[in-house]
């Protein structure tokens, strides 16, 4: 163990720097990882201590040999401490203690343990009197001895790695094997080196050098039982973040040292322009690497790969819960949009969509989506699609329904369901047993096996956004009709303001008997009308007479149209009629259809400019009387009219109040109707007004 240069080719040397230096820097790593994840448990500070010790052994024999200085007192001292940190943790596994015979014995220590204590004991006492004593010289005395003691070391620690595979109940060993195979496999190529260095009286030069390869096999083997966490080490937890940034880390570190090999190749074999093509090629070999990196698949391949096989399960459930928690409490958008990224981050999935109960409409609608284009389809609450996911609360997988059909009964996908692009699962949003809405997620970016872990986790989820998404419509819902309920105080103090034009104007008519002839009290007359008026007409465009009784009769739809288009004639543009199918005749009250088609016709003259045409065209399609109301007006963004436009309250005007377009809607579905939108931000406008046709009175 004392080889320098004098002992060593130069060849040989170099090669024992590398591979203990490679065995230093791997156990420093895994020393490293186990404090940092310790938890206060006495195995994951025993396996530590064995990694750090080990890793200052390897580290000195490759500093001595790069420096080419033979000091094997030291070298024999430190591997005497890393054999001893081993036999510790090993025995500590095993259990020092004897149980006593009765619960008030204190227990005692094995007979063995004792005397693996006391031959640890001896052999550094005769370390550090006899000082430099294993050599390669054959000829020195008591070399054979040594030798033997460091045989008697690796056989204990192949003893003991033997008996604690042994005494490991079946079922656990799946956890515990590979730190076996670690440390047995570190005892036994220590037992191949001394029972050869024995044999022959000195020690093998090549089989000194592979030994520091060897131990930097052994480490993965030792993490991997770590990683996975088994009952032996309860305090021993490998985090996947640290792993995976190491991870990430070490394959950069490579690739890196691969590219400038290359590099240094080209720079020699180039000729005149080898440098030129040297810095080129590492240039572009680092942008590819920041390319992959913040590749998001490189980066859900790498977390896969990972939580496969280096852990038991497949998720730290607790920074899972923490980010989707996060998730969903973050404002930067709207909580329809998290509740679709917060369950797409599980599976690794880019893109999804969600669609929530809707009572008026007796069906599922689509009310968000994130990264798949807008699908305007809806799902009946009696479907039987819906109701699989009510009763059996599963997260469909689309491709186990694609190849194993029988596991979802008579489950029927709706019709649109395989036009989303790459949908792979459907996550169904239940609360106290209710099915409030069900979200759809694309396929992940990475493999991802759908097991029990994964389904049962979205299924636990997606319960977890259900009361989310119900908390959010109840708070919509609460402050609409807050709204609702200050428009009707609102409207108290407008019926005021009437009472007063009304006293305004009796007043008026009072005086004009007195001073219809005063040329003055004329022009103030007539001022006081005209505001007055335009007052009382800017009101009711504003307000509904929802006090007066309805009464639904066949109206003639030529007829209505022809006065709504008169009574706007004095504003610019001027609004063209155009009726295409005459005798066109519709169930509904007078009063309340003209207001909302009056108000969508002034909608689209306020949304023009002057030299631009508003187009209302009146035509039939089978079973249904067809209203077009077109504008060349600015035009309304598709985001707008899906989140805006009909929600009570929100309106682009400076003085609107935002319930027109929302009443018109109401009002026209209320009657059996539809009412649908197409437009453009600087292309106009079209709404279109659909009702069935009754039989003329």
């Amino acid at each position: 163990m004392n080889f320098g240069s004098h002992d060593l080719p130069p060849v040989l040397t170099t090669m024992t720097t590398l591979s203990y230096a490679a065995a230093a820097a791997a156990f420093f790593f895994l020393s490293i990882l186990l404090i940092t994840s310790w938890r206060g448990r006495l195995y994951g500070l025993l396996l530590a201590a064995a990694c750090l010790s080990s890793s200052i052994w390897a580290a000195t024999i490759a500093g001595l040999s790069y420096l080419d200085y033979a000091y094997p007192l030291l070298i024999q001292v430190l591997e005497l401490l890393r054999n001893a940190t081993l036999t510790i943790f090993l025995i500590t596994l095993l259990g020092p203690f004897q149980p006593g015979k009765t619960d008030n014995t204190s227990p005692k220590i094995r007979p063995a343990v004792a005397a693996i204590a006391l031959f640890y004991l001896i052999c550094l006492a005769q370390i550090v009197v006899f000082g430099q004593i294993t050599g390669i010289d054959p000829d020195q005395p008591g070399a054979s001895r040594d030798f033997l003691i460091w045989v008697a070391m690796a056989i204990i620690g192949m003893i003991l790695v033997e008996q604690y595979y042994r005494n490991t109940p079946r079922e656990q060993r799946w956890g515990t094997k590979f730190i076996c195979l670690g440390i047995g496999g570190l005892f036994v190529y220590d037992f191949y080196l001394y029972s050869d260095a024995l044999l022959f009286r000195k020690i093998s030069a090549d089989i000194w050098v592979a030994r520091g390869w060897v131990n930097t096999l052994i480490v993965p083997l030792i993490a991997l039982s770590a990683a996975r966490n088994p009952k032996w080490t309860v305090g021993i937890a490998v985090s996947r973040r640290i792993l995976f940034y190491s991870s990430a880390l070490f394959g950069a570190a490579v690739y890196l040292l691969l590219m400038a090999a290359a590099g240094y190749y080209l720079r020699f074999s180039g000729g005149t322009w080898g440098t030129i093509f040297q810095l080129t090629f590492l240039f572009g070999a680092i942008i590819l690497l920041i390319v992959v990196l913040f590749s998001g698949t490189t980066r859900s391949w790498l977390k896969v790969f990972i939580s496969k096989h280096f852990f038991s399960y497949n998720y730290d459930y607790r920074e899972e819960w923490l980010r989707f928690t996060r998730t969903l409490s973050e404002e930067e958008t709207e909580l329809r949009v998290r509740v679709i990224k917060s369950l797409a981050q599980l599976v690794e999935s880019p893109a999804g969509g969600v669609w929530f109960k809707s009572e008026q409409h007796h069906a599922y609608l689509p009310i968000a989506r994130w990264n798949i284009p807008h699908i305007d389809a809806s799902v009946a609450m009696d479907s039987y699609f819906c109701q699989f996911m009510q009763e059996s609360s599963w997260v469909i997988d689309l491709y186990q329904h694609d190849s194993e059909s029988q596991k979802y009964a008579a489950m029927i996908l709706p019709d649109w369901l395989p036009t989303i692009p790459k949908a792979r699962w459907v996550v169904p949003l239940i609360l106290h047993g209710e099915l409030l809405g069900f979200v759809v997620l694309t396929e992940p970016r990475s493999a991802v096996e759908f097991n029990w872990e994964v389904r049962d986790l979205l299924k636990v989820a997606g319960r977890q956004a259900a009361s989310y998404l119900a908390q959010y419509e109840a708070a919509q819902a609460l402050s609409t009709a807050r709204q609702f309920e200050s428009f009707n105080r609102m409207s108290t103090f407008i019926v005021h303001d009437i009472k007063n034009l009304i006293a305004q104007l009796s007043l008026l008519l009072t005086n004009a008997e007195k001073h219809k002839d005063n040329p003055e009290f004329q022009q103030d007359m007539l001022d006081t009308v005209a505001l007055s008026v335009n007052k009382m007409k800017r009101m009711l465009e504003k307000l509904s007479s929802e006090n007066m009784r309805e009464e639904k009769n066949a109206l003639s739809l030529n007829e209505l149209l022809q006065r709504i288009i008169a009574s706007k004639s004095f504003y610019e543009p001027q609004p063209v009629l155009d009726i295409l199918d005459t005798e066109l005749n519709v169930l509904a009250d007078l009063s309340r259809l003209e207001r909302v088609l009056g108000h969508l016709v002034q909608n689209a003259i306020e949304a023009t400019s002057k030299d631009g045409y508003v187009e209302v065209r009146l035509k039939q399609q089978p079973g249904w009387a067809v209203i077009e109301i077109e504008d060349s007006g600015y035009g309304m963004s598709e985001q707008f009219i899906r989140e805006k436009l009909f929600t009570p309250f929100e309106s682009t005007k400076t003085a609107g109040m935002g319930i027109g377009v929302f009443e018109s809607r109401e009002y026209v579905e209320e009657i059996g109707g539809k009412l649908h939108v197409s437009s453009g931000v600087s292309k106009g406008t079209i709404f279109t007004v659909m009702l069935p046709l009754v039989s003329p009175p």
